[in-house]
């Protein structure tokens, strides 16, 4: 199996985290979805999109032998325009038909013509370009709410809601619709998103309380200690952060490069 990660195009920069190429060998593939706070398009060529919602677990999915699939991952609280509001799209896998009608179908016979994966890649982000730009409906607090969020600071919900002008009921409900989870479940995925982008990156513990490898990068992403950090890491993938990373703090078990996720995601860290 292949899996090629790479950053959007600039135009979808603000709103797309990554965007990918996956290729399925001559066997199926049980994946395991991750969450990442944000939503995900994923599109196997000559077949049907589908939009992953927010996540609040691991979802497996078992892919088909010999297919290739071109995939878009949101950002938290930037999904594409759809006809609901996330949270009613919380832990589910869905036509991208059933949301979109006759612009889906319309998307997967332009997708067809696409001579290669790269092709309708670049083509499938040329559509969401459009669609951004004709109904723009990202929340500008929510934003602001999620950057305040990301595990390099120690924030409350209650005080981020005050920093906002909001009550604590207000931040949640807009998280809600825009982000599909609650600021503190938004939080806790963030927290270990940034964990994962250490361990991706190959970034050095920092030496806080004198640890190193695995308990050092936990204290650094925000958790309390190692055993705080293979409980989430339970609760988030279903594996611990031994099985998740395969022993390589380098790289997943699958040998994947995911620098077009983490690269931007470390970036707002101090």
């Amino acid at each position: 199996m292949e899996y090629v990660e790479q950053p959007p195009v600039p135009g979808l920069a603000g709103v797309v985290r990554t965007v990918w190429i996956q290729r399925i060998g001559a066997t199926d593939h049980v994946h395991r979805h991750l969450p990442t706070g944000g939503v995900e398009i994923h599109f196997p060529l000559g077949g049907r999109p589908q939009l992953l919602g927010p996540l609040t677990g691991p979802a497996i999915e078992v892919i088909p032998a010999h297919t290739t699939l071109v995939g878009v991952r949101f950002h938290p609280g930037t999904a594409p325009p759809l006809p609901a509001v996330l949270d009613d799209l919380i832990d589910q896998h869905l036509s991208l038909a059933d949301l979109w009608g006759h612009t889906a179908d319309r998307l997967v016979e332009a997708m067809a013509r696409a001579a290669t994966p790269e092709r309708a890649l670049l083509y499938l982000q040329a559509h969401l370009l459009n669609e951004f730009r004709r109904t723009e409906r990202v929340d500008a607090l929510v934003q602001e709410a999620v950057l305040a969020l990301m595990p390099w600071q120690a924030t409350s919900i209650d005080g981020l809601a005050s920093d906002l002008a909001l009550s604590a009921s207000q931040l949640r409900r807009r998280c809600l619709q825009a982000v599909g989870t609650t600021p503190k479940v938004l939080q806790r995925t963030l927290r270990f998103q940034g964990f994962l982008a250490l361990a991706q990156a190959g970034v050095s513990p920092s030496g806080r309380r004198g640890l190193d490898g695995t308990a050092g990068l936990a204290i650094d992403a925000g958790y309390a200690d190692q055993a705080h950090l293979s409980r989430e890491c339970l609760r988030l993938t279903g594996l611990t952060p031994t099985q998740l990373l395969g022993g390589d703090l380098d790289r997943c078990a699958c040998g994947h490069d995911h620098s077009a996720s983490y690269t931007p995601f470390l970036a707002r860290r101090r």
